[in-house]
This record gives C-alpha cells, structure tokens and sequence, in this order.
C-alpha cells in the first residue's frame, strides 16, 4: 500500500471515528441513556486515529517523491 492510500486510508477512519463522537455527544441530549464511559471510549479512539493520520502525513511529507 502506497503512503498515500494509507493517508486516505486513515483519513476514512478519523472521519468515522469523529462521527461517532458526534453522534454520541448528540445521543447524549435525547432520551436513551447514555454513559460518560462510552464517551471517553469514542473520545479515546478518535484521538488514536486522528494521532495515526497525523503521523501517516507526516511520514508522506519526509519521504522523497517517487
């Protein structure tokens, strides 16, 4: 897999993952229950993807053209 397609790869992730904090946090207004716990568990892995996009974009960025 090309760094690029990684990048896009994670980009996908990040986005998902942000979603679904999204989502939760709005859930979270509304009549079913609902948990802190859960929340930081999305939190939690929407740091982790954001962390491993970054990190792909960085690599992307250092290494030479080819």
């Amino acid at each position: 897999m090309s760094s690029s397609d990684r990048v896009e790869v994670l980009e996908v992730e990040a986005r998902y993952a942000r979603e679904r904090v999204e989502l939760y946090r709005a859930k979270m207004y509304g009549q079913r229950p609902t948990t802190m716990s859960r929340l930081r568990e999305l939190e939690r892995i929407h740091q982790g993807a954001e962390a491993r996009l970054g990190a792909a974009r960085l690599e992307r960025a250092a290494s030479p053209p080819t």
